[in-house]
């Protein structure tokens, strides 16, 4: 074997350049998860789980519960194994590549559709901003099929074009667009909470539309266990924060503190922030509107306040979706980075921008199979599929992470000693052990809801396209890891040992 090079600390070997500091690491992860996941999915949730009624609070404490778990799997295993692909890493040094890339294949499809989501249900606050301006033609543009196809696309490409300039770029973006997220929502949050059900009672009653104050809510245990499987996707973005552990500075320290700021900021806003919204807005409302329309939280408050703040609240929601779109790419482009680098993904996919630090190609891939997905949900014409593969996917991937913890000493017993969070192994077979339990869980109650349900065809159930695409996953694995071992590459070897830095 030729003599290494001594390590230099500009350029890395990868390519990639360590720039993320503790503030762009948890913007990336705080931006990766509030957007849909407290803009919408708390109110389409009384269509995709009917009866859940005035439960969704509930539910998000069940969903936080298993949520906090993972992240503490997360952060014990970023704080031995700081590189980028993260959860790829973790998995294939800890049980095997096969079951790495399993879990990451998994959560990069499921992001990519996420993505795709984010991008998809974007145009409709922008109508909403229109509708508050009092701007009617062109809300009525934005209600066209094909504006709403082209500036989903448009807001995509635009955010790829930003990862392309490196992880500067992307933080220099997050940052000010988060506190500009978080005043906004604040104001939802004072508007919530400033009003009462009966003022909205009487604005709706107002409009000729007192049926839509009627609604049953379901037993408990039928629809609160499901519901907070789909919640469950309101705390799923914390591990860009992990993928992006090739650019993390002083990333053993920092990408632990990260992951726990961003749950923790993040799952306080949430329940502040919904409970706002249900405090007013009676949910028999909410459920009756979600059957018609895609809802939104300013959108529901919009006709108690004056026409400014109804523009700010629906500004401040688009921003934050808008912000998911910068963190998300970032995080799925550094797993099929990772796989190309052990060997397991076409070489090509390595490619890094010699200025910028970008790794160009697995950004160009990741960004084809979201607008690919944009494209199936707007020919489908429900958008709320790909949440259900998003869950399907990240429980997945949470899972095999747990797992992770616990068979990390005995494949890799140094990196496990190089464990910081949690160091007593008591306690990390305990949250591990835990992690497993509730994930299995919410899965099995996600899969049965799911393949219970009355669809069209078996397309429309999204466990059986994620088992299709898990397929899919597995035949090109296996094609690439022959390829390698015909090369004379040894991928047990290549994962027994940490990626270069």
């Amino acid at each position: 074997m030729p003599n290494r090079p001594a390590p230099a600390p500009e350029p890395s070997r990868t390519g990639l350049r360590r720039e993320l500091g503790l503030l762009g690491l948890a913007a990336t992860g705080i931006c990766s998860m509030v957007g849909a996941g407290i803009n919408i999915v708390p109110f389409a949730l009384q269509r995709t789980v009917p009866g859940i009624g005035d439960w969704v609070l509930a539910a998000y404490g069940i969903a936080a519960v298993p949520a906090v778990l993972a992240v503490l799997c997360y952060a014990m295993l970023g704080s031995a194994m700081p590189r980028a692909g993260g959860s790829y890493v973790y998995a294939s040094r800890a049980i095997g590549p096969y079951t790495g890339f399993l879990a990451s294949f998994s959560q990069w499809f499921g992001l990519c559709m996420a993505i795709a989501v984010v991008s998809y249900v974007i145009p409709p606050f922008l109508r909403d901003i229109a509708v508050a301006a009092e701007w009617p033609t062109l809300a009525a543009t934005l209600e066209q099929r094909g504006v709403r196809l082209a500036l989903a696309l448009g807001l995509l490409w635009t955010f790829v074009g930003v990862n392309l300039r490196g992880v500067s770029a992307v933080a220099r973006t997050l940052v000010p667009l988060m506190l500009l997220m978080f005043v906004c929502g604040g104001l939802v949050i004072v508007s919530g909470f400033a009003h009462d059900p009966a003022e909205y009672r009487a604005l709706v009653e107002a409009r000729g539309e007192a049926a839509m104050l009627n609604g049953t809510r379901g037993a408990f245990w039928s629809v609160v266990p499901p519901a907070a499987a789909v919640l469950f996707s309101s705390f799923i973005g914390f591990d860009a924060i992990a993928q992006a552990g090739g650019e993390a500075k002083a990333p053993t320290r920092s990408l632990p503190l990260a992951i726990g700021l961003a749950i923790l900021v993040v799952g306080s806003f949430y329940f502040l922030f919904t409970a706002a919204v249900y405090h007013t807005v009676p949910w028999q409302y909410v459920a009756a509107a979600s059957q018609l329309r895609d809802v939104t939280a300013p959108g529901l408050l919009a006709p108690l306040t004056s026409p400014t703040v109804a523009v700010i609240m629906v500004s401040g929601a688009a921003i934050s979706l808008i912000n998911d779109l910068p963190g998300m790419l970032l995080g799925v482009s550094r797993l099929c980075f990772a796989w190309a680098e052990d060997g397991v993904f076409p070489r090509g996919i390595t490619a890094v921008h010699p200025r910028t630090g970008a790794p160009t190609v697995a950004l160009y891939v990741s960004a084809g199979l979201a607008t690919a997905g944009i494209l199936a949900g707007h020919l489908a014409g429900d958008f709320f599929a790909g949440v259900d593969i998003l869950v399907t996917a990240m429980l997945v991937n949470f899972l095999i992470m747990a797992w992770s913890v616990l068979q990390l000493p005995a494949r890799n017993p140094a990196l496990a000693r190089a464990m910081r969070v949690l160091p007593s192994r008591s306690l990390q077979v305990a949250v591990a052990l835990s992690a497993i339990g509730l994930l299995a869980t919410l899965l099995a109650v996600h899969t049965w809801r799911d393949l219970t349900a009355e669809v069209a065809g078996w397309y429309a159930h999204p466990t059986l396209v994620w088992l299709l695409v898990m397929a899919a996953g597995s035949l090109l694995y296996w094609r690439e890891a022959r390829a390698l071992a015909r090369r004379g590459g040894d991928l047990q070897a290549i994962t027994a040992v940490l990626p270069p830095e």
